[in-house]
Formats: C-alpha cells, structure tokens, sequence
C-alpha cells in the first residue's frame, strides 16, 4: 500500500483528500495543529477503511515545527505528499494585523517550501512520488486588492510548482508535481479569513475528486469547476488594470 501524508488535515479539503486516499486504501500520515481533530479523523478511517493512520500535531507557523515534522518524514516511505496547510485573511493592506500576515506567510509559503524541498529531494532519489502543492486561483491572479498577503502567498505557490515541474521534465524524472488551483471550496476557511463568497463554492469532495483524476492525468495546474476555469482563461486575456478592478470587486463583496 502507497502512504500519503497531508498537511492540513484536520478540516476542509485536507480532511476530504484523506477519506478519499483512504477510500482507494492509501495509509496515511495526518499532520495540523490540533491533535483531537486528527485524532478523531484517524479514528474513523481506520475503523472504515483499515488503513493505518499516522497522527503528527504539528504548528508550521514555526519553524522548528516545520523541521522536525521534516525529520519525522524522512523516515518514512512516501508516495504522495499534499501540502496543504494554509489560510487567509481579508482587509486593507495598512489595516490588517502584521502578525497575521507574517504567520500566513510562514504557513502558506515558507513552510510549503520547506516541505516542498525536502520531500521533493527523496522522491528525485526514489526517481518516483507525487508533490502537490495547494494554491487558488487567487495565484493565477495578478494580485487581489484586499486581500493582498493571500493572493500574494498563492502566486508564489503557483510559480514554485510550476518551475520545479519544468526541471523535472529537463532531468527526465518520474516525480510528478501538480498545483491544485480551487476557486471558492465550501470549508471553514470563510471563517478564518473573515470572508462570505459571492460565487457559489463547490463541495470540498467534488474538488477533492476532480484533483485525484487531473493529477492522475498529469496535469500541471488543476482548477476544479466550470466557473472557476473559465476565470481562470479569463485571466490571461485581461489586462492587469481591469484584473485588479475587478478582483477588488469581489473581495469587497466578501467583507463580513
């Protein structure tokens, strides 16, 4: 049986990628802050689907967390690796909480790019594994007026994977890399970053399962939904001013 370990895993896409890997009887390695949460999602699927479940609490705001969850993983036989972990936050740039941004930054970039690093170097040695990094579509954007830290952090997630998936293909390897792209997703990230969608979100399972095919396809970016790929085309014909217009538009929609 192939392991799988997710970041995140407590709530939202990454608890959905986990009942779904453990549904096609990947084990797992579950890995976010809170230790009951995990706890309790271990439990279920092992009794439903007998696949072992790993539990590592782990803050990746912190480095040192991000290090010796790094550790812990070099010693174990990865298959796939989903850097999940990550969160937003909503406002004007000079208003919104310092602290808060950096530690978005620790989590949605620095921390994914640890991670990124080290699990990507064993799976160049194995010559074979799977990283696939989380963004949004907000990384296929030229920026989001209001929420200018969030946008920021996914472009970065974007550019990473797709230039680690070019010097993969220039070395001729097996590992594959994808960035998972999703427009609105109904999970409790609306709370965090303070936001209410104007868009109609899909389901975290039909993003989840949509990810699954696409990644077994190949594909490099991956953005579930109709809506949310044609946006995403859209953004590549429309000139940056009109972008940032209308990104503003829809963030100001979205202030509680």
């Amino acid at each position: 049986m192939r392991t799988a370990c997710i970041t995140g895993a407590s709530s939202g896409i990454g608890e959905e990628f986990a009942k779904q890997l453990a549904a096609k009887h990947y084990n797992l390695i579950l890995v976010a802050r809170s230790a009951d949460k995990l706890d309790a999602l271990a439990k279920k699927l092992r009794k439903k689907y007998a696949v072992s479940c790993e539990v590592i609490p782990c803050d990746l705001a912190q480095e040192d967390e991000c290090l010796r969850l790094i550790r812990i993983l070099k010693k174990r036989d990865l298959y796939l690796f989903i850097n999940n972990a990550g969160f937003g936050d909503i406002g004007y740039f000079h208003e919104t909480a310092q602290d808060k941004d950096l530690q978005m930054i620790n989590v949605n970039v620095r921390a994914l790019h640890l991670l990124a690093k080290e699990i990507l170097a064993d799976f160049v040695a194995k010559n074979r594994g799977y990283l696939l990094n989380v963004a949004s579509i907000a990384g296929l954007m030229n920026g989001g007026p209001l929420m200018a830290t969030y946008y920021a952090t996914k472009s970065y997630v974007v550019s990473l994977t797709s230039s680690i998936a070019q010097e993969l293909k220039m070395e001729g390897s097996d590992v594959h890399v994808s960035a998972l792209c999703p427009g609105p997703v109904a999970t409790n990230f609306d709370d965090v970053a303070g936001v209410s969608f104007s868009l109609k979100s899909i389901s975290a399972a039909r993003c989840v399962e949509v990810c699954l095919k696409q990644m077994n396809r190949g594909k490099l970016i991956i953005v579930p939904g109709f809506t949310s790929r044609l946006g995403a085309m859209l953004c590549h014909l429309a000139p940056r001013s009109l972008q940032l217009v209308v990104a503003a538009h829809a963030q100001g929609k979205k202030l509680s």
